[in-house]
């Protein structure tokens, strides 16, 4: 199974809006916690690795240094 990097959303604003709200309250530690979990969860969801490999990629691609 390829990665999907198209709109794939239903409601992009609504998980937009709860993502920031998760971090509410939080200290950057706890956010980046947060994080940490929240992609864990994900990839564990995936379960394709070749497919989570490929997203790491692109995630990385133009990061300025």
């Amino acid at each position: 199974m390829p990665l999907n990097t198209k709109a794939n959303l239903g409601n992009p604003d609504g998980f937009y809006e709860s993502l920031v709200g998760a971090h509410d309250g939080l200290s950057e530690a706890q956010s980046e916690a947060l994080n940490a979990r929240l992609i864990l969860l994900l990839a564990n969801h995936i379960g394709d690795l070749a497919v989570l490999r490929d997203a790491i990629t692109k995630a990385r691609q133009n990061i300025p240094k």
